[in-house]
């Protein structure tokens, strides 16, 4: 990941990956990469529905941990910022 610049981390569903979840995790956090993985449920099987709001959650730490400078005015619009 990090000799090839990556940017970000996509982890498919997969049994080669959800085998490997535990240290593609660690590695993920070693290269302060930001990282998305899938969720549990089929998506065939949730009910759907339609937000009523839509809330901003910051976590700061994690922010740290990556690097990354979160902008004041952002920080202002958050409904919730986790130090």
């Amino acid at each position: 990941m990090a000799r090839e610049r990556a940017e970000a981390l996509l982890v498919l569903m997969d049994t080669f990956f959800y085998d490997r979840r535990e240290r593609i995790t660690a590695l993920a956090a070693k290269n302060r990469l930001p990282s998305v993985y899938p969720k549990g449920a089929n998506p065939s099987d949730l009910p759907v529905e339609q937000p009523t709001k839509f809330e901003l959650v910051i976590n700061l730490k994690t922010a740290k941990a990556l690097g990354l400078t979160i902008p004041p005015s952002l920080l202002a619009r958050a409904d919730q910022v986790i130090e």
